[in-house]
């Protein structure tokens, strides 16, 4: 048994969703890159991350109850002052105490800011046609925009090369007013999550958002996978 179905299979025994850091190292484990992150419990913690990591820097909720980070409050971004990760510690944790009293908080993940252009990449698993991938334009608009294309999974290098040039936004990806995108990166993440859902189809969900990109390469930012019940 390899190191990501030992993970699956772990986690999969208490709950169905896991939590960005363990969805990032079973991506890094498949060869996907993302954004590092390392996992806070108190301010001062956060604060000797952020200086490990070096300014500016990120902080999220990790949940595996809290879904939309944003809306809950859960998110800093761009800090750049010991002030800014103190106070931004603080009301991340107050903001996920009062709107979800009852979830299960593991911490805060620390991260450092990472600039380009922000997409989407996600997995569902439709009834009749099986695990479906998407990509679009990404960040907090996702849900506004719609501006999505999808595939049936397996695709290959094609598949991902067309998914990327369908959309209405490939304009800005592939260069416009200084903004470019990374599009062999991006594919080859495309195809790279295609091959690890047929791999483990025990993963039912997948939602890397953002996925930041940019003529440096293309890096997922934020993950969250999902199980299927039962696939234990």
């Amino acid at each position: 048994m390899n190191s990501i179905e030992q993970t699956l299979q772990q986690i999969g025994k208490e709950r169905r969703v896991l939590v960005e850091t363990e969805s990032k190292e079973i991506l890094e484990e498949w060869g996907i890159p993302t954004v590092a992150c390392e996992v806070a419990t108190s301010s001062e913690e956060a604060l000797r991350l952020a200086h490990a990591i070096g300014f500016p820097v990120v902080l999220k909720i990790l949940s595996p109850d809290i879904i939309h980070k944003t809306e809950a409050g859960g998110v800093r971004l761009n800090l750049t002052t010991d002030e800014d990760v103190r106070s931004g510690f603080d009301e991340i944790m107050e903001n996920a105490k009062r709107n979800f009293p009852a979830a299960n908080v593991f911490g805060v993940t620390v991260q450092k800011m990472v600039s380009g252009i922000e997409v989407v990449i996600g997995v569902t698993k439709d009834l009749q046609f099986g695990h479906v991938l998407m990509f679009g334009m990404g960040g907090v608009w996702v849900e506004l925009l719609k501006d999505t294309t999808f595939r049936l999974i397996p695709i290959d290098a094609r598949d991902a090369d067309e998914m990327i040039r369908d959309i209405k936004g490939f304009p800005l990806l592939k260069g416009y007013r200084g903004y470019r995108a990374d599009m062999e990166g991006l594919a080859r993440i495309l195809v790279k999550l295609s091959d690890l859902i047929v791999a483990y189809p025990d993963i039912e969900g997948m939602d890397l958002n953002p996925v930041i990109t940019s003529p440096a390469g293309s890096l997922v930012a934020d993950a969250r996978i999902s199980l299927a019940e039962g696939s234990t």
